[in-house]
């Protein structure tokens, strides 16, 4: 596409690995220059080749790099960047980055920070969904203590699972089926939540057990205007993460689907939403009724599936709704049309207990063909450092059916060949191969109850 304003922007990345050098492309092909933040020991990777010029943030380790806000937003501003993205994990969902950004005049490709502290602390998300209509769990605010939690779990019956306010990635969360479990889980979430995130702030729901793990992906102009691009599907979980993801859900009822994206519309809707999210719901399956969960104010990493189809390149979409090179399109020009899966190629050691596998590449041939996909950001003779997420690649399918898409990542995920690191394609190839995934009987804890148990790396 060419460029659409007189100005020359400049961009600044603020990520590492795959998103990274997608960004760095999709700037690219809008004809705006990049600058890539790097670690110390990402100097020489694939991203930092692609970006017009490289800028070492600092040690290897995240904390003296990639999640020092200060060093970020210095030095794009210090290169003249116009514009940054923060991609996705990392400091993404930090209201203080958007906000140095503004007060510095650089265009934050994201929400703004009211956003993203009105979706990011989960009890305040969970209090704009329930005013906006969108259907919920029985549940708490936030619980004072063990013996408050114990009092709202008999009212509002067990099974319960408690979460973190300000968590994420599964932090913080544990299902209790009776008092004696809660009063164990309740210490032990407060622990995890106040290590992982400063705040022990807990709050407990009721739990569902047959549990679909479905989210519809958003953009909006930050007026008010919002359109999705359909739901995914990441159901297929290890302890709370995510490995295979899906689009459309092909469990759901036409008109719980259309309820379903209508909900995530009107809730961002509600606050005036900018750029892209993700509103993630529970679906329970005996039921047929969905539930919210959180707002992910970010990219996702399954976003690959919903541009496959809908055939819309959302990484653009941000960059120019933020820049307001364009308008938002119109909800009914976007037409899902097809099936796609999402598998998440991690340097993890299955036959270890998925312990990560760092260390140098030595064979990388990914596979290609018809409706395949691999978004990377390493090659052969890459070093896979051991201070990140052990993710390496994302190989996506798609066609015009889930059956035929299903078989299409199976072959794909037989040509996939990767040497110097223990790789998940094992597990992944068990997963897409059974019965159950293909005949959509699984649930959130369907790998870790009924596939793991048996797996033999």
């Amino acid at each position: 596409m060419a460029n659409l304003s007189a100005k020359t922007e400049r961009l600044f990345v603020a990520n590492r690995g795959e998103i990274a050098l997608r960004v760095i492309k999709a700037a690219h092909e809008l004809g705006i220059e990049t600058v890539l933040g790097v670690s110390k020991a990402d100097t020489d990777s694939p991203a930092a080749r692609e970006a017009g010029q490289t800028v070492v943030l600092g040690p290897s380790a995240s904390r003296d790099s990639y999640l020092n806000q200060n060093l970020v937003v210095h030095a794009a501003v210090a290169t003249g960047c116009t514009a940054l993205h923060p991609g996705y994990g990392f400091l993404s969902e930090r209201p203080g980055l958007a906000e140095l950004c503004a007060q510095e005049g650089v265009v934050f490709i994201g929400p703004t920070a009211e956003s993203i502290r009105a979706v990011g602390d989960k009890l305040s998300a969970k209090r704009l969904a329930e005013a906006a209509g969108v259907p919920m769990t029985k549940g708490s605010d936030k619980v004072a203590d063990k013996d408050e939690a114990l009092r709202i779990a008999e009212a509002i019956g067990y099974p319960v699972i408690t979460k973190a306010s300000a968590g994420g990635g599964g932090r913080g969360m544990i299902v209790a089926h009776n008092p004696e479990e809660l009063a164990d889980a309740f210490d032990r979430a407060a622990a995890t939540a106040r290590e992982a995130f400063g705040d022990d702030t807990l709050y407990i729901e009721t739990y569902v057990e047959r549990a679909r793990h479905l989210e519809v992906q958003v953009v909006g102009d930050g007026s008010g205007g919002v359109i999705h691009f359909a739901e995914r599907d990441c159901s297929v979980q290890r302890r709370y993460q995510k490995m295979i993801e899906e689009a459309p859900a092909a469990i759901l009822p036409d008109d719980v689907r259309t309820r379903l994206r209508a909900a995530a519309v009107s809730l961002l809707s509600s606050i005036s939403y900018r750029n892209a999210g993700t509103v993630e719901f529970l679906y329970d399956v005996d039921r047929q009724q969905f539930f919210f969960m959180e707002v992910n104010a970010r990219i996702q990493v399954e976003h690959p599936v919903s541009e496959q189809i809908t055939r819309v390149d959302l990484i653009k979409m941000q960059i120019e709704v933020a820049l307001g090179r364009r308008p938002l399109p119109q909800q009914e020009t976007i037409e899902p049309r097809g099936h796609a899966i999402e598998a998440r190629i991690l340097a993890e050691d299955p036959s270890r207990n998925f312990l990560p596998s760092p260390g140098r590449i030595t064979r990388w041939i990914p596979p290609t063909g018809p409706g395949v996909r691999v978004d990377s950001a390493v090659m052969e003779g890459s070093v896979v450092p051991p201070f990140y997420d052990s993710m390496i690649a994302k190989l996506i399918v798609s066609a015009d059916t889930r059956d035929e898409a299903i078989d299409r990542l199976i072959k794909a995920l037989s040509k996939f060949q990767v040497q110097g690191v223990a790789t998940n394609i094992p597990l992944l190839t068990a997963i897409v191969s059974h019965d159950d995934f293909r005949n959509n009987r699984i649930s959130t804890r369907w790998l870790e109850t009924t596939l793991l148990p048996s797996f033999k790396a």
